[in-house]
């Protein structure tokens, strides 16, 4: 479900105080013992079960009654940490409205110095053995939830985004991150799918420069399309980097060649550009 500024905004300091200590119990428990809590918080009983209450009527925690009476955070709580912490450090003064939904993420406007974009990373229960076998920043804990995840892939991609911007790619520049969230710029432009563009071959060479940059980094994007390029006038930026690969993974080339014959195919099929997938390849790696 959507965030609520509201609900974020009322957190009492003993409800912050409960979602931290289920953040931290949930690394030794996959459901925290209700006694367990209580004696980290320091509530009273009485005390808790109202705050656990309220929290869990804002879905930001969850309840089971077996084996035992126990906690879990939701991504809601779990958001509401992040959000929480950007907002302490001065980093936001202000969440906005969601402005889209990807397949691992949500992205939401918000005010700090000037307009930013909230990233929030969200690796679904669903999908999580697949990433924790095909992505090498996860830990190899013994008990690592799932929910977990998430911060280690905006990790990813917020090392990625510093890396790349300060190279010359054009992403957007990584503000700050805590937990699974990362403030970046707001980028005033459209996706690529969404824009009618006057320029089609100056837009597609400036993406492959952008790649060709990359690549000399040492980042492949690994998922590049035209939902994940946007556009202003001439100008692009690619954006969405956590599932970036290194150049020396076993499958580099084949990834590579992936990626632009996407962003080459929609050209071709949308504008009837024709480029030989040997020679942007070459044109890139070399």
């Amino acid at each position: 479900m959507p965030l609520s500024p509201e609900d974020i905004k009322s957190l009492h300091k003993y409800e912050i105080l409960i979602l931290k200590n289920i953040e931290k119990l949930m690394k030794r428990y996959t459901w925290v013992p209700e006694d367990v809590l209580r004696k980290a918080s320091g509530l009273s009983s009485q005390e808790l079960e109202y705050r656990l209450g309220h929290l869990m009527g804002r879905d930001m925690v969850k309840s089971s009654s077996v084996p035992y009476k126990g906690y879990q955070l939701t991504f809601g709580g779990y958001d509401a940490l992040a959000i929480s912490s950007l907002v302490s450090k001065g980093t936001i003064s202000a969440l906005g409205s969601l402005i889209g939904v990807g397949k691992e993420s949500a992205v939401y406007e918000a005010l700090g110095t000037g307009i930013l974009v909230l990233k929030i990373h969200r690796i679904g229960q669903r999908s999580f053995q697949s990433v924790r076998l095909n992505r090498s920043f996860m830990p190899e804990w013994k008990h690592f939830p799932w929910i977990f995840a998430s911060t280690y892939s905006a990790k990813q991609e917020f090392e990625a985004l510093k890396a790349l911007r300060k190279g010359g790619v054009n992403v957007p520049v990584p503000v700050a991150i805590n937990r699974n969230v990362i403030a970046m710029t707001y980028i005033a432009g459209l996706n690529l799918n969404q824009a009618v563009l006057e320029n089609p071959q100056d837009v597609l060479e400036g993406i492959l420069e952008n790649i060709k940059k990359a690549y000399a980094l040492g980042y492949i994007h690994n998922d590049l399309s035209e939902y994940n390029v946007m556009v202003d006038g001439n100008e692009v930026w690619i954006i969405d980097w956590p599932q970036w690969t290194e150049l020396t993974h076993p499958n580099a080339d084949e990834i590579l060649k992936r990626d632009l014959k996407n962003i080459t195919g929609y050209f071709s099929k949308k504008y009837g550009l024709s480029y030989t997938p040997e020679k942007v390849f070459e044109m890139v790696v070399g």
